[in-house]
């Protein structure tokens, strides 16, 4: 027990993802002699969908990210529920994730070219940093391949990895530490923020309710708080949606951070970047934009690492939502 402790310890100091001792080491160019097409072909497959639906990108960042915190990237995200098992995607926090259709389709174009070959969880890690990249003609971040697909499911795994829109941020650090992911990752991992929309009920106790005997959160900003009243209405509206970064809901870029300084972040766990003096010094950093995308590339292709499997562990699914 105490070598497995000590190993465990050099995986997260050595390399700062639990995944990479575990399931091997990814690398670029994985598909080069296998199918070297693979990664042309996702990308081109992910933008003719993002050209026809701008809400992709915030879509898949969000669920690459849900998949990595639960078992690791290797895409139990996408499995569907079966007669004895209910899946991740039942659970509460992903019910709102979408876009499954779609990873779907780019997994059956890479399927056409190399069958049995590439992984569905590389195809969400790529889709996910394509989509993003998009408008900008060149990738954001780089991802190493070589990933390969787990076999397992389960609702009760998501509810207890998922970190929380209403954790504090003692909370938030120690969700990201269990993943090998530190206080600057999880600023700068918030920045994801930056585009997509929030549903009402993930922070109507902020407007309604926050103390639990009624009243608004104090640390909101007062006119940003009147505007989220007239778009949610009541505590229980979980259909509404409003954009998480005001305006440039649609463009990625460091914003997030600016609407941040102005009491205007959507969530309670945005918001409590705020209240720890090494959080708000990152946020501080983050409103060069520059300092942004670099920051943010590096902790991407650490969270794209966490508990990853390779080499002969987990298998190459055929079709994305069901184990072959």
């Amino acid at each position: 027990m105490m070598k497995s402790h000590i190993l465990l310890l050099l995986c997260v100091v050595v390399f700062g993802v639990l995944g990479t001792c575990h399931g091997g080491v990814l690398r670029k160019n994985y598909y080069k002699a296998s199918c070297p097409d693979a990664e042309e072909i996702i990308k081109n497959a992910t933008e003719k969908h993002v050209a026809k639906n701008l809400d992709l990108p915030a879509k898949f960042l969000r669920m690459h990210f849900h998949d990595c915190f639960v078992g690791g990237c290797e895409a139990s995200i996408l499995l569907n529920s079966t007669s004895n098992n209910t899946a991740e995607k039942q659970a509460v926090p992903n019910l709102s994730l979408s876009g499954f259709d779609v990873i779907e389709d780019i997994k059956a174009e890479v399927e056409k070219e190399c069958p049995g070959v590439v992984s569905c969880a590389d195809v969400l890690a790529l889709a996910a940093r394509d989509s993003v990249s998009y408008k900008f003609k060149k990738p954001l971040w780089e991802v190493l391949t070589g990933r390969r697909d787990g076999t397992v499911s389960r609702i009760s795994e998501a509810l207890a990895n998922l970190p929380s829109p209403f954790f504090n941020f003692t909370s938030l650090v120690q969700n990201f530490a269990i993943k090998g992911l530190n206080v600057h990752d999880l600023v700068v991992l918030s920045g994801g923020h930056t585009i997509g929309r929030g549903h009402c009920n993930t922070f109507s106790p902020r407007l309604y309710n926050f103390t639990g005997r009624g009243g608004q959160d104090p640390s909101l900003n007062a006119t940003y708080a009147a505007f989220l009243k007239t778009k949610c209405r009541s505590l229980s509206d979980n259909t509404t949606t409003v954009e998480m970064d005001p305006g440039s809901s649609l463009k990625f870029d460091n914003h997030y951070f600016v609407i941040l300084k102005q009491h205007m972040g959507l969530f309670e766990s945005d918001a409590a970047l705020l209240t720890n003096n090494h959080a708000l010094k990152t946020v501080n950093d983050m409103l060069d934009s520059s300092k942004f995308f670099k920051d943010f590339a590096v902790a991407m292709k650490k969270m794209g690492a966490i508990g990853v499997l390779t080499g002969t562990q987990g298998e190459i699914r055929k079709k994305c939502y069901v184990v072959n």
